[in-house]
């Protein structure tokens, strides 16, 4: 099956294209750009995508998933990291998982701890300011670590569906895919008909998506060698509040 490849743009019109139409796409070289780092630095994180914990709250009773979970504040142009907290969607935003809280394990102090880390999280809150025009605000971003594997014939990476997750911005990482087929990003006007179908697959390329626009989702993965994965990290940005069941202050 032939792989649509998505339209990318520069980092420079990264801003204006979330303005004008609720989503965009780097490739890596523009990522790195973007993110004030390098390629090689991207690459170097992506090690930590292995040997992660299962996902135990799946609700199709799949054990496909892997995960791993943490949360951050960018406020005053720095970041910190907060202390180790459930993750938590209403279920107005996910209908499958929604409604509980979720404690995944936390992601690991090296990964954190290298400067590309930061730097990708800062560009994230720096263009969520510049899109919003919201100097002061406070940007409380949730860093998912995803493997979607097959080892049973098939891997979800959205089993939810097509969905928005209740937050400002969603940033997808491309971090690698291996031995698979499918896993088509699909993004739809949350207002209309409009929509456009493509597949991720360089591996540190980025899908940014304003949340409260567009909706989202990933189709199934299949095998093509044995062990195939995808391997995602989804950074959602969120002005001044974390989603919680009881809400942050």
């Amino acid at each position: 099956m032939h792989e649509l490849a998505p339209r990318t743009i520069a980092p420079t019109e990264l801003a204006h294209t979330l303005q004008s139409q609720g989503y965009a796409v780097l490739q890596a070289t523009d990522v790195a750009q973007w993110a004030h780092g390098t390629v090689e630095a991207l690459h170097a994180l992506s090690p930590d995508w292995d040997h992660m914990p299962p996902d135990n709250y799946l609700k199709d009773g799949g054990h496909y998933r892997r995960r791993r979970h943490s949360s951050f504040v960018f406020q005053n142009d720095t970041l910190r990291q907060v202390p180790h907290r459930a993750h938590w969607q209403p279920l107005d935003y996910n209908a499958l998982h929604g409604g509980m809280e979720r404690w995944f394990e936390p992601m690991h102090a090296t990964t954190v701890a290298m400067s590309i880390w930061t730097q990708l999280l800062t560009a994230l809150a720096r263009t969520a300011t510049q899109v919003r025009g919201t100097p002061h605000t406070t940007w409380c971003i949730e860093a998912h670590q995803f493997r979607i594997d097959t080892t049973n014939g098939i891997g979800r990476p959205t089993p939810e569906g097509a969905h928005r997750d209740g937050v400002d911005f969603v940033a997808v990482f491309m971090v690698n895919r291996v031995g698979i087929k499918g896993g088509e990003t699909r993004v739809f006007d949350a207002d209309g008909p409009q929509g456009e179908r493509f597949t991720l697959s360089e591996p540190w390329s980025l899908l940014l998506l304003d949340d409260a626009r567009v909706i989202h989702e990933t189709t199934p993965i299949q095998p093509v060698a044995e062990g195939g994965y995808r391997d995602t990290l989804v950074l959602t940005c969120r002005a001044d509040r974390f989603q919680d069941a009881v809400p942050s202050v």
